[in-house]
């Protein structure tokens, strides 16, 4: 047996059947869902408890991250729209057309975060002229973790499901 046998018994190269896989889609959720555009939500919860500093403190990060993502859509929102959309689009297709099956789990990864990106983009308009009103950037911000928390379960569910199917119509042990 040869080290390249080797290695490639050791680490599963399959996507769906690979522990690797499943740890990146649950930090990439928990992630997405603990950073609401750039800020950690714990940081938000403290600033509406405590007020003072700690929410001029968020007010003044949001207002960076929210400058930051509105900069970078002016200016390079169609060519990073495009760019996602044609590895999308390539991902959906090696992935469901040739049964690529790193295809598949990168699209069930990617699909849902450009959503969630659009969603933060949305959020970060909506925050732009609301600095001066905590209790309305504290229930955006709110609705915004619950929308991603919400489309994070829904696409952990869709993943978790098309794995299933795959990992038995192919058999864990088969090829």
């Amino acid at each position: 047996m040869d080290w390249y046998s080797t290695v490639f018994e050791l680490i599963d190269m399959r996507s769906f059947s690979n522990l690797w896989f499943w740890i990146v889609l649950a930090v990439v959720w928990s992630s997405a869902s603990h950073w609401v555009l750039g800020v950690p939500y714990d940081m938000v919860s403290r600033a509406k408890r405590r007020g003072g500093q700690d929410a001029e403190d968020l007010t003044d990060l949001l207002r960076i991250n929210t400058g930051r993502i509105l900069y970078i859509i002016e200016e390079a929102g169609l060519w990073i729209i495009a760019a996602g959309m044609f590895f999308l689009t390539g991902f959906f297709i090696l992935g469901w057309f040739y049964a690529v099956e790193i295809a598949q789990a990168l699209f069930l990864l990617g699909f849902p975060m450009a959503i969630v990106s659009m969603l933060s983009v949305r959020t970060a308009r909506g925050l732009r002229n609301q600095d001066d009103n905590l209790d309305a950037v504290y229930r955006r911000l709110a609705r915004h973790r619950l929308s991603v928390q919400a489309i994070g379960m829904v696409s952990i569910f869709v993943t978790a499901m098309w794995g299933m199917y795959v990992n038995l119509s192919i058999g864990v042990l088969g090829g």
